[in-house]
Protein backbone atom coordinates (compact mmCIF):
# COMPACT_ATOMS: atom_id res chain seq x y z
CA UNK A 1 0.00 0.00 0.00
CA UNK A 2 1.27 3.45 -0.76
CA UNK A 3 2.00 5.78 1.95
CA UNK A 4 1.07 9.18 1.30
CA UNK A 5 3.12 12.27 2.63
CA UNK A 6 4.32 12.82 5.99
CA UNK A 7 1.53 15.40 7.38
CA UNK A 8 3.87 17.08 9.87
CA UNK A 9 6.32 17.24 6.97
CA UNK A 10 3.94 19.27 5.19
CA UNK A 11 2.91 21.52 7.65
CA UNK A 12 6.00 22.22 8.35
CA UNK A 13 7.28 23.18 4.95
CA UNK A 14 3.57 25.13 4.58
CA UNK A 15 5.11 27.33 7.99
CA UNK A 16 8.75 27.39 6.35
CA UNK A 17 7.11 28.92 3.24
CA UNK A 18 4.48 31.67 4.65
CA UNK A 19 7.78 32.54 6.61
CA UNK A 20 9.37 33.03 3.13
CA UNK A 21 6.70 34.51 1.71
CA UNK A 22 6.47 36.82 5.18
CA UNK A 23 10.00 38.45 4.54
CA UNK A 24 9.61 38.54 0.86
CA UNK A 25 6.57 40.53 1.09
CA UNK A 26 8.29 42.84 4.03
CA UNK A 27 11.45 43.43 1.53
CA UNK A 28 8.60 44.44 -1.20
CA UNK A 29 7.64 47.34 1.14
CA UNK A 30 10.98 48.12 2.68
CA UNK A 31 11.56 49.26 -0.94
CA UNK A 32 8.26 50.76 -1.46
CA UNK A 33 10.11 54.16 -2.70
CA UNK A 34 13.67 52.67 -4.16
CA UNK A 35 13.87 53.49 -7.73
CA UNK A 36 13.53 50.54 -10.14
CA UNK A 37 12.65 48.15 -7.50
CA UNK A 38 10.56 45.16 -8.83
CA UNK A 39 8.69 43.40 -6.45
CA UNK A 40 9.18 40.05 -5.87
CA UNK A 41 6.94 37.12 -5.36
CA UNK A 42 7.34 33.42 -3.57
CA UNK A 43 6.50 30.34 -6.40
CA UNK A 44 5.45 28.19 -3.08
CA UNK A 45 1.50 27.32 -3.30
CA UNK A 46 2.26 25.54 -6.38
CA UNK A 47 5.42 23.59 -5.53
CA UNK A 48 4.01 22.93 -2.32
CA UNK A 49 0.64 20.94 -4.20
CA UNK A 50 2.98 19.52 -6.80
CA UNK A 51 5.00 17.85 -4.20
CA UNK A 52 2.21 16.31 -2.02
CA UNK A 53 0.87 15.23 -5.28
CA UNK A 54 3.83 13.51 -6.32
CA UNK A 55 3.89 12.06 -2.90
CA UNK A 56 6.89 13.84 -1.42
CA UNK A 57 7.48 17.10 0.31
CA UNK A 58 8.87 20.27 -1.36
CA UNK A 59 12.66 21.46 -0.31
CA UNK A 60 12.65 24.40 1.35
CA UNK A 61 16.48 24.30 1.07
CA UNK A 62 16.68 25.17 -2.55
CA UNK A 63 13.98 28.46 -1.17
CA UNK A 64 15.72 30.64 -3.28
CA UNK A 65 14.59 29.10 -6.62
CA UNK A 66 11.15 30.14 -5.00
CA UNK A 67 11.74 33.56 -5.18
CA UNK A 68 11.09 35.81 -8.47
CA UNK A 69 9.79 38.79 -9.78
CA UNK A 70 6.65 38.69 -11.63
CA UNK A 71 7.33 41.33 -14.08
CA UNK A 72 3.61 42.10 -14.92
CA UNK A 73 2.72 45.09 -12.66
CA UNK A 74 2.13 48.54 -13.68
CA UNK A 75 5.58 50.47 -13.11
CA UNK A 76 5.65 53.95 -11.94
CA UNK A 77 7.55 56.79 -13.01
CA UNK A 78 10.22 55.71 -11.12
CA UNK A 79 10.31 52.36 -12.34
CA UNK A 80 8.83 50.82 -8.92
CA UNK A 81 6.23 48.20 -9.27
CA UNK A 82 5.53 47.79 -5.61
CA UNK A 83 2.11 49.03 -4.21
CA UNK A 84 1.38 49.33 -0.55
CA UNK A 85 -2.45 48.36 -0.94
CA UNK A 86 -1.46 45.12 -2.91
CA UNK A 87 1.64 44.31 -0.41
CA UNK A 88 -1.06 44.42 2.58
CA UNK A 89 -2.97 42.08 1.30
CA UNK A 90 -0.48 39.84 0.67
CA UNK A 91 0.16 40.27 3.97
CA UNK A 92 -3.07 39.55 5.54
CA UNK A 93 -3.64 36.45 2.90
CA UNK A 94 -0.14 35.33 4.39
CA UNK A 95 -1.13 35.71 7.78
CA UNK A 96 -4.29 33.54 7.48
CA UNK A 97 -2.40 30.87 5.89
CA UNK A 98 0.25 30.69 8.75
CA UNK A 99 -3.13 30.69 11.68
CA UNK A 100 -4.04 28.03 9.25
CA UNK A 101 -1.08 26.03 9.58
CA UNK A 102 -0.50 26.51 13.24
CA UNK A 103 -4.12 25.36 13.95
CA UNK A 104 -3.81 22.44 12.13
CA UNK A 105 -0.42 21.47 13.59
CA UNK A 106 -1.78 22.10 17.15
CA UNK A 107 -4.47 19.51 16.35
CA UNK A 108 -2.35 17.02 15.23
CA UNK A 109 0.10 17.22 18.66
CA UNK A 110 -2.80 17.48 20.75
CA UNK A 111 -3.77 14.09 19.02
CA UNK A 112 -0.78 12.79 19.22
CA UNK A 113 -0.90 13.75 23.16
CA UNK A 114 -4.28 12.06 23.58
CA UNK A 115 -2.40 8.56 21.65
CA UNK A 116 0.12 8.79 24.12
CA UNK A 117 -2.03 9.05 26.97
CA UNK A 118 -4.63 6.23 26.43
CA UNK A 119 -1.50 3.77 25.84
CA UNK A 120 0.28 4.59 28.80
CA UNK A 121 -3.04 4.12 31.02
Amino acid sequence: MSEGPDVLRILETGLKGVGLRQAVIANNIANLETPGFRRRDVLFDQVLADAIEDNKVADLDENEAWVFTPGTTPVSANGNDVNLDVEVGELLKNGALYKTYIRLLGRMYRQFDLAIRDNAG
